[in-house]
């Protein structure tokens, strides 16, 4: 695999960040809940340790503006100073799922709110690191339009709403990007979807439930409902989101992992689809299974990636997430068991020694193609 000219290393870790309101109505916060916003010099020595150098990071616009119009990045500050400190490169998401209080996507400021925080992080950034900026400026808008437009996951928890949100999310995405852009126009927009498959007989109704993973990319690009101004130039670097329960059948529940019956459609394939569709570079943004099953489902996600990268994809790395262990967004006291570090009752992180060997098999496996120039 030959060096991304965009990451620096193939393998990357994402801490999660999530910071909306749940369906209980509390507010989370799972940097704080991680100690990640305090153990983030450690943190990253354990990435590096492992030769991961690039991070998923997000800002949590919750609390950095918890006043309107008056922002403390001062969080923020501490870990791109941990980063400046452990040689790491970090990808930064504006928008993971949660907003400031008494603000929802269709609320008639949002957009604008949206555009003033990106145009205010980028000077803050641009005074405080001379990286160049990565940014998501909203992480899986197909998913969030359905967990607060349909599902009633999040703000504003909405039925039968989930297109409506996705086109003001969009509307705020692009005026944010435009925004990026006149501040910092060598800033990368970094845009990060689902990638799913819904399998069943061929019909309309499963084309179109298949398609509507692409609608946000499609309409950033300006592919869709052109009257918001999308361009195929803000299609810089796309992310994908992949995990065990990404396909399934019609309104059943996910197909099975291990795939005993051969029923899932190979992930070298998805990704081949999504590259011909938009013909940009990619990496997968995250990915990542749970307990025991770690290891073998990276083993295998791993190899799927260097299939797709052979037939042609213009593939730039692997995101595994989350880096330690995180609660559940409904309830705080149950852990995942899907970190590449467990947590213990202090927080300390415990490494899952198939994973870390995982890890190193697939790093060592990258660096000797680099090596060879394959």
């Amino acid at each position: 695999m030959k060096s991304s000219p965009f990451f620096k290393s193939y393998l990357m870790g994402g801490f999660e960040c999530a910071d909306h309101i749940n369906r209980h109505g509390q507010r989370v916060n799972l940097l704080k809940e991680t100690e990640h916003d305090l153990r983030v010099h450690g943190d990253y020595r354990l990435l590096t340790s492992l030769d991961i150098y690039t991070v998923r990071e997000g800002i949590c616009w919750s609390e950095v503006e918890k006043t309107e119009g008056e922002y403390d990045f001062s969080g923020v500050l501490n870990r791109i100073r941990a980063a400046r400190e452990t040689g790491v490169q970090q990808i930064w998401d504006l928008i993971h799922f949660g907003y400031p209080d008494g603000l929802f996507p269709t609320h008639p400021h949002f957009a604008d709110r949206f555009e003033k925080l990106c145009r205010t992080f980028v000077r803050f950034y641009r005074k405080h690191s001379s990286e160049i900026l990565y940014v998501v400026p909203i992480n899986e808008i197909s998913f969030l339009s359905w967990l607060s437009g349909d599902d009633r996951g999040t703000v504003p928890f909405a039925v039968n709403s989930g297109w409506d949100l996705k086109y003001h999310l969009c509307q705020a995405a692009l005026q944010g990007i435009r925004a990026m852009k006149e501040e910092d126009p060598n800033c990368k927009i970094v845009l990060v979807e689902p990638l799913v498959k819904v399998h069943g007989p061929d019909s309309d109704e499963i084309s179109i439930r298949n398609e509507y993973q692409f609608e946000a990319m499609d309409i950033i690009a300006g592919r869709r409902c052109p009257e918001l101004g999308g361009d195929e130039s803000y299609l810089e670097i796309l992310g994908f989101n992949y995990y065990w329960n990404c396909q399934w059948k019609a309104d059943a529940e996910s197909l099975c992992w291990p795939d005993h019956a051969n029923e899932r459609i190979p992930l070298h394939q998805l990704l081949l689809n999504a590259y011909q569709r938009y013909k940009k570079p990619m990496f997968l943004s995250e990915t990542g299974h749970f307990e025991d099953s770690r290891a073998e489902w990276l083993d295998e996600v791993a190899a799927e990636c260097i299939i797709a990268a052979n037939e042609g994809v213009d593939f730039h790395g692997i995101c595994i997430y989350p880096v330690t262990d995180r609660p559940d967004w409904d309830n705080l006291s149950v852990y995942s068991r899907c970190g590449i570090f467990d947590l213990d009752e202090e927080k300390n992180r415990v490494p899952d020694p198939e994973y870390i060997l995982s890890i190193y098999k697939h790093s060592e496996f990258i660096e000797e193609m680099e090596e060879l120039n394959i």
